[in-house]
């Protein structure tokens, strides 16, 4: 493998970094992506698929706060990732064990227990974020989150996959339960081995991921005008407008579309495949052209990915759909990540990701209880100047508020973000040109297609006021 970096203890860190990426992308993708697959076997109702989805990492999410305090107490980062790492990779057991002996409380234990599982992963953010800001170079810090990704991408894609065929087999053969045991059992596995590669990395001995809030006088005014403060808006408030819809296209699949596992894996993996195959150029474009244009242009398509997901039940034209969610939201992601970097120095980096990631959680919480609660309650039927209409599922006027939600959001507060980094300027059309260039046919269309936008300046996030 190629060096990552001059320094030979950073340089292996580094590839013990990646190989940790692959073993926790195999523990997500036989892992976590199915458990609302599994709660749903388990007989649990759309809004029991919300709290599912949103609770967990709502609580975990104070974990934060909690190894950011710790990492203050004992000075120490590693052992702290470590050790939340591994209570991860335990929680399987539980997941595994207590639904299927209590069957009457199987679904509020799976959020019981998934709440633990979601706790060893918030453990680790912060330290992880501080070791890895000390371990890359902020010049190849695009560059090599998205090669890290990228492997963890197709990690993820190449394990789901595999794991919707042997779910789909498990099914076919009536034994849904031991495919799911199987699964899981693997995923924890994984973990174990993820742990193993973070126990190898080097602690450069940098900034502790600390709990530090020096508010002293005038932090409010500060505040009001922060760059970080503004991004946090947004991304939260981002968040739950995703939220309101995201947890439930796993219902809508398998429960109103009735997809078997094996289709739902496909339609799930073509978003992750996408993703593989733009992260490299993502990552390109955030070291060169920053962060903020990538949020701008993501921000153009994913506001209308819900609302793609009302036009057609064909199985292809959902697969498509999630290609193009998956080449929306490795851009989003990526740049949102790198941003946080760019924001903060790294002696005030812990606190602020900390909050950051409970505000984006609490949003992704409102979001996913709106959205059940919705679910429930809006009707398939309605009656119009005494004509009825009916449609396939509640959930598409989820699926509408969600996209409502999220162009307000883009709309609203993203053209207040400014550029922490000096980068060369880019147009729109030149993003999208770059990031698809893997295909030229495709490069070509995007190209056509945003030149005409861009002739109208309404059309352009980033130059609204």
């Amino acid at each position: 493998m190629q060096a990552l970096s001059r320094d030979p203890d950073v340089d292996r860190s580094l590839k013990h970094s990646l190989k940790d990426g692959a073993a926790f992308a195999t523990m997500t993708g036989v892992g976590e992506t199915y458990l609302s697959a599994f709660a749903l076997f388990l007989k649990a109702t759309t809004p029991q698929i919300g709290l599912l989805a949103s609770l967990p990492p709502l609580l975990a999410s104070l974990m934060q706060l909690f190894s950011a305090w710790l990492g203050r107490v004992t000075g120490h980062r590693k052992r702290i990732i470590v050790f939340g790492a591994t209570l991860q990779a335990l929680a399987w057991a539980p997941i595994l064990v207590l639904p299927i002996a209590f069957p009457e409380f199987a679904v509020p234990l799976l959020i019981a227990c998934v709440v633990l599982y979601h706790s060893g992963a918030h453990l680790v953010a912060p330290q992880w974020s501080s070791l890895m800001g000390d371990l890359v170079s902020q010049r190849r810090r695009g560059r090599f989150f998205s090669l890290r990704t990228r492997i963890v991408s197709l990690t993820t894609f190449a394990t789901l996959m595999l794991a919707g065929v042997l779910l789909h087999g498990f099914s076919a053969n009536e034994n849904t339960l031991a495919g799911f045991i199987f699964l899981f059992c693997v995923a924890g596995a994984a973990r174990l081995v993820s742990v193993y590669h973070l126990s190898r990395m080097q602690d450069t001995g940098g900034h502790v991921a600390a709990l530090n809030i020096p508010l002293g006088e005038g932090w409010w005014h500060r505040l009001r005008h922060s760059n970080a403060a503004r991004f946090s808006a947004f991304f939260a408030l981002m968040q739950f407008g995703v939220a309101i819809a995201s947890p439930f296209f796993t219902v809508y699949m398998l429960r109103d579309l009735e997809f078997t596992y094996l289709q739902f894996t496909v339609n799930t993996g073509a978003s992750i495949f996408a993703q593989f195959l733009t992260l490299s150029q993502w990552g390109r474009i955030s070291d060169v052209f920053g962060n903020r244009r990538i949020l701008t242009v993501t921000g153009l398509f994913i506001p209308l990915m819900p609302l793609l997901w009302v036009i057609s039940t064909d199985m292809w034209y959902l697969v498509a759909i999630q290609a193009l969610s998956g080449f929306s939201w490795a851009g989003f992601t990526l740049a949102a990540g790198n941003f946080v970097y760019d924001l903060m120095a790294p002696n005030r980096r812990a606190t602020y990701l900390a909050v950051h990631n409970v505000l984006a959680n609490v949003g992704i919480f409102a979001g996913a209880i709106l959205g059940g609660y919705l679910g429930f309650v809006l009707p398939s039927t309605a009656e119009i100047f005494g004509a009825s209409y009916s449609w396939l599922s509640p959930l598409y006027g989820v699926f509408v508020i969600s996209t409502i939600v999220r162009a307000a959001v883009v709309l609203w507060l993203l053209p207040m973000l400014r550029e922490v980094r000096n980068v060369r300027p880019i147009s729109i059309p030149g993003v999208i040109f770059r990031v698809t260039r893997i295909n030229a046919l495709a490069g070509v269309f995007f190209e056509i297609v945003a030149s005409r936008r861009s002739r109208n300046p309404d059309n352009d996030i980033a130059e609204q006021k």
